[in-house]
C-alpha cells in the first residue's frame, strides 16, 4: 500500500547531499553492440529485449547562442529495438556496477514506436527481475505512471494523463531518499510524493513494455555510495582486534583468479591472490606464512551450511616463541568473528 504525503565513473561533488556522480556515456561503447556493464532481463513473458547503442539526433542541453546554430547533435544513444508484442512483456536492461539507496536519477527518453504500447521506463531499487519499483511514460496512452513490481506482479498504477509525444525527446527524473519518492517529467513533478517501505535499495535498470521501441540518453545518477558489507566488517575487526597488522578476504569467481575483494588497505582491492589463499578456497585447510616482521596464516571463511566461500589472511606480530598452533588459536576468533558478519556469498557481495 502506497502512502500519499498534502545522476560511467563516479566523481565526488562539493556540498552536495550526495556524494558521488554517475553519467552513462554510450559514446564509449561500439555502435550496434550492447552496453558493458550492464546485464538483459525480463519480467513477464515473451523475449528478452534486444539492447543496443544507436547514433541519434539529441536536443542540445543549452540552448545555443545564436537563432540560426544547431538545436540537436548526433549523440550515441541506448535503444530497445525488440517487437516482441506479448502483452506481459517488460524487457530491462539492468546496471549491474553498484546498488542505489538514496538517489536522484535522470534520462531523457524517446517512445519511437510500436503497435500494442510505446513506453520507456526506469526500474529501480531492483531487487531481481520480478521486485522492483518503475516509473514509465506512455506515449499511446498519454500517460505518466509508477508501479510497484512484486513477485513478477503490478500493483495500481499512480500518476496522471498527460501528453508524452512519440518521436520526441522528454526527460523524466526519480528521487529517492529513505522510503519517500518523487517522480517528475520534464522538470514537473507530476505524481505526488510517494512513501513506500518495500523496497530500500537495489540495481537501476532500464525498462520497457511488450513491442515499445525506445530510446534513452544523458543518463545521470547522483547517490550515496554504498558502503560494502565486507569493507565495515574488516573496519570493524580491526577495531576489535587492535594487535591485528592487516586483514584481507580473498574470492575466486568462477574461471577468474583470486583476488582481493576487502582489505584494511584499500589500495590492495583487486590485487591478485598468490597460490596459498586459491588452495585454502580449494581444501579448506589453513595455510601458515611467516617471516621477520610479521606473522599470518591464511583461514577458509565458511558459510552458514560449512562451505568454504573465501579465504582471509589474518597478519598479526610475531612474539618470541611464535608457533603454528598459537598463531592458529589467534586468528581463529577473528574469523569466526567474520563468519558471524558474513555467512553467504549473497553477503560477501553486498
Amino acid at each position: 500500500m502506497f502512502k500519499f504525503i498534502p545522476l560511467i565513473a563516479a566523481v565526488f561533488l562539493a556540498g552536495s547531499t550526495f556524494a558521488a556522480e554517475i553519467n552513462f556515456d554510450f559514446s564509449q561503447f561500439p555502435l550496434g553492440e550492447s552496453p558493458a556493464g550492464f546485464a538483459s532481463s525480463l519480467t513477464g513473458a515473451g523475449k528478452s529485449g534486444d539492447w543496443k547503442i544507436l547514433a541519434d539526433e539529441v536536443p542540445l542541453a543549452l540552448e545555443p547562442l545564436s537563432p540560426s546554430a544547431p538545436k540537436t547533435a548526433k549523440h550515441f544513444v541506448l535503444a530497445q529495438l525488440s517487437k516482441d508484442p506479448a502483452d506481459e512483456r517488460f524487457p530491462l536492461l539492468i546496471y549491474t556496477n553498484e546498488i542505489f539507496g538514496d538517489f536522484t536519477l535522470t534520462t531523457r527518453f524517446k517512445c519511437v514506436s510500436g503497435a500494442a504500447e510505446q513506453m520507456a521506463g526506469i526500474a529501480f531499487r531492483l531487487q531481481d527481475a520480478n521486485n522492483y519499483y518503475v516509473l514509465r511514460a506512455s506515449a499511446l496512452g498519454n500517460s505518466f505512471r509508477f508501479y510497484k513490481v512484486v513477485n513478477g506482479e503490478r500493483s495500481a498504477p499512480i500518476g496522471p494523463q498527460t501528453p508524452i509525444t512519440v518521436g520526441v525527446w522528454h526527460e523524466m527524473s526519480v528521487h529517492c531518499k529513505g522510503n519517500q519518492i518523487r517522480c517528475s517529467l520534464n522538470g514537473k513533478e507530476l505524481i505526488p510524493l510517494l512513501e513506500d517501505n518495500s523496497f530500500s535499495s537495489g540495481k537501476i535498470a532500464f525498462w520497457t513494455k511488450s513491442d515499445s521501441v525506445s530510446y534513452f540518453a544523458d543518463t545521470k545518477i547522483n547517490f550515496v555510495p554504498r558502503i560494502k558489507r565486507t569493507r565495515r566488517v574488516i573496519a570493524e575487526m580491526m577495531e576489535n582486534y587492535p594487535r591485528l597488522l592487516g586483514l584481507k578476504i580473498f574470492r575466486k569467481e568462477a574461471s577468474e583468479e583470486v583476488k582481493v575483494i576487502a582489505s584494511n588497505d584499500e589500495k590492495q582491492i583487486g590485487e591478485a591472490g598468490a597460490k596459498a589463499e586459491e588452495q585454502v578456497i580449494a581444501k579448506g585447510i589453513p595455510y601458515y606464512a611467516k617471516d621477520k616482521d610479521q606473522v599470518s596464516i591464511i583461514m577458509p571463511l565458511k558459510d552458514r551450511n560449512g562451505d568454504v566461500i573465501a579465504a582471509v589472511r589474518v597478519i598479526m606480530k610475531p612474539f618470541p616463541g611464535q608457533t603454528e598452533s598459537n598463531v592458529l588459536a589467534r586468528a581463529a576468533p577473528v574469523t569466526k568473528a567474520i563468519e558471524t558478519k558474513i555467512s553467504s556469498v549473497e553477503e560477501l557481495n553486498e
